[in-house]
């Protein structure tokens, strides 16, 4: 076996006959994985040659990486050789390495070729292709053949040709609105409208919220949510988020804490019913413009879960089980963008990066034990360690923290804990006094929660925009 080392020496004598004698086919294929794979960079002048015959060798890696380290010389020599690789070859990811290999020529000898597997039966086969293809761009056959995949069945394609489209309008040049990323209105700051979440969203200006974190009320499970039918609850919902997607900035989160709900049944000669809530809103969210990211499982401890399985505990008779709920989901979205993740940070200055770093131990899974929380006034409010993990992962310090469904105001106690604002939105009465209990104490001094009527917000946002 050679080591990285010796590899890396051996690199440099353009007249060793190193790797002429290791990389024969015959050679024992451990060998050859390790070799192939610990290549590294290639110097100018190495004999790509060296790797034709091994693209027939019967192991699928080995073809594999020896096309990988052809691809990394970018010469267009070997067009014919990976062409006709990528035509023959049944193992899906040596073929798109073909295709990302004849891609990084950039050569316009490549183009019939590229052009070709854009109709591969391989999504990402065709992924390959296209980012190759945009190289040449501007050349009219190469843009018309793009323009053939902008109805593609495969919405990974869609998307990517979607956004070289915008980003070819906006010229990636640094808007305004970049520049204000890390900013938000302050007439927001720390306030809890007292009016009822629909009409309180109409007013918010575009891209005011940095994140949103919520739990809607549950579907005519309590007394204080009542709907006509659970297409008028989900309808409501979508009306709600679809607002929040239009107020939230650009590539940042919204996370949305749900679980299935029984509705009792209403006698004896009924069977309760049992709602998939997390399930039936998701396809709602991504149809707004919502990118899944991840499903976090909140698990609570056996005893905070109402007993469904009294009965079959007696009988333990087939089909009459019935497990007891101790999961909520915790569904992270972010808003669609074509801009990484690293772009939001970059918005944000060294030191507030600095001082929002998480510090400690974090949990690393996506099975969160957390204790439930009760409140003598709200029936259903966060556990505060759960409002806690939430902004401290998915917002900056001097964030803006949004919970439409404010409820008795933990989400904006822990943003102000944190050092961020919250703006909530809340209609009852009494949530909200619970809520100004919560908030309205000596540690937050700096930070003194406003509860504006509907009428009281817009005539200070209507204010900051003469100002502007």
């Amino acid at each position: 076996m050679f080591t990285k080392s010796q590899i890396d020496a051996e690199k440099l004598n353009p007249d060793s006959l190193f790797f002429k004698n290791a990389l024969v086919p015959t050679r024992e294929e451990s060998t050859l994985l390790s070799l192939l794979d610990n290549l590294g960079k290639l110097p100018a002048g190495f004999s790509g040659e060296l790797f034709v015959p091994l693209l027939t060798h019967a192991n699928p890696k080995i073809r594999m990486l020896a096309v990988k380290n052809v691809g990394k010389l970018k010469d267009d020599r070997f067009l014919e050789e990976l062409s006709q690789f990528a035509a023959n070859e049944k193992n899906t990811l040596a073929r798109r390495e073909a295709i990302s290999a004849i891609g990084r020529m950039r050569s316009e000898k490549a183009i019939p070729t590229l052009t070709y597997y854009l109709t591969d039966t391989d999504p990402k086969v065709v992924l390959q292709s296209v980012r190759a293809l945009l190289y040449f761009k501007e050349k009219p056959e190469v843009q018309t053949a793009l323009d053939s995949l902008l109805e593609h069945p495969n919405e990974l394609i869609r998307e990517h040709l979607a956004s070289e489209i915008e980003r070819k309008k906006s010229g990636r040049r640094t808007s305004k609105k970049d520049l204000q990323h890390p900013m938000s209105p302050d007439a927001l700051k720390n306030v809890i409208i007292h009016a009822d979440v629909q009409e309180s969203l109409k007013i918010i200006p575009d891209e005011s919220i940095h994140l949103t974190f919520t739990s809607p009320p549950y579907y005519n499970a309590r007394d204080y949510t009542i709907y006509q039918s659970y297409v008028a609850y989900l309808d409501f919902l979508t009306t709600v988020f679809k607002e929040t997607h239009r107020i939230t900035k650009e590539g940042r989160f919204f996370v949305l804490n749900t679980s299935p709900v029984i509705v009792p049944r209403i006698s004896r000669a009924h069977s309760s019913k049992r709602y998939a809530i997390p399930y039936d809103i998701h396809p709602r969210l991504t149809d707004i413009g919502w990118e899944f990211i991840d499903d976090i499982v909140w698990t609570k401890p056996d005893y905070a879960a109402k007993n469904r399985n009294g009965g079959f505990f007696q009988h333990r008779k087939p089909l009459g089980y019935k497990a007891n709920s101790v999961t909520e989901s915790v569904m992270v979205y972010r808003k669609k963008t074509d801009k990484l993740i690293d772009w939001n940070i970059r918005q944000y200055d060294d030191e507030t990066i600095a001082a929002s770093r998480v510090m400690g131990d974090y949990e690393k899974t996506n099975l969160w034990h957390i204790n439930p929380a009760t409140d003598k006034v709200h029936p259903a409010i966060f556990p505060p360690e759960l409002a806690s993990r939430v902004i401290q992962f998915y917002s900056f310090k001097g964030d803006l923290v949004f919970d439409p469904f404010g409820g008795s105001g933990t989400v904006g106690h822990i943003a102000l804990t944190h050092d961020r604002y919250f703006l909530l939105c809340e209609k009852e009465a009494e949530y909200i006094e619970r809520a100004k209990q919560l908030l309205d104490v000596a540690l937050f001094a700096h930070a003194k929660p406003r509860v504006l009527s509907l009428t009281k917000l817009e005539s200070e946002l209507a204010e900051r925009n003469q100002n502007l």
